[in-house]
């Protein structure tokens, strides 16, 4: 299966972020809040919301963007149809870029485990 991320994988205006922001919280973490809603798009789309407030520096909050959407792109062929919000909701704490990658590769990937629907079969 492709790992792809497709426009039509994203959260592009706010009317799309809007109910998604407001849906369910599937997750929290230190860093990262993981929140959801059923997509009217019929398949799982990423939006993301890095607030300059808790991550000042343009090259962290792209690097906290790039990770989330990877471990999101891996991961979206067994995510249900919904569309997934992931905010930053405390300060990125002042750490090596690489330091900075580890921590929110391994949140991200924890937040989105839980989303992954259980096989009853097993």
């Amino acid at each position: 299966m492709s790992a792809s991320f497709p426009p039509s994988a994203r959260l592009h205006s706010p009317d799309e972020f809007a109910p998604a922001l407001k849906g369910r919280r599937v997750a929290r973490g230190a860093l990262l809040v993981l929140t959801s809603v059923d997509a009217s798009a019929g398949l799982a789309r990423l939006g993301l919301v890095i607030p300059k407030r808790h991550a000042a520096r343009a090259v962290t909050r792209n690097t906290i963007k790039r990770v989330v959407r990877d471990v999101f792109r891996h991961l979206r062929h067994r995510l249900p149809p919904r569309d997934f919000v992931v905010r930053l909701h405390s300060k990125a704490p002042l750490v090596s870029l690489s330091e900075l990658k580890r921590q929110i590769r391994a949140e991200a990937e924890a937040h989105f485990q839980r989303a992954i629907p259980c096989s009853r079969n097993s």
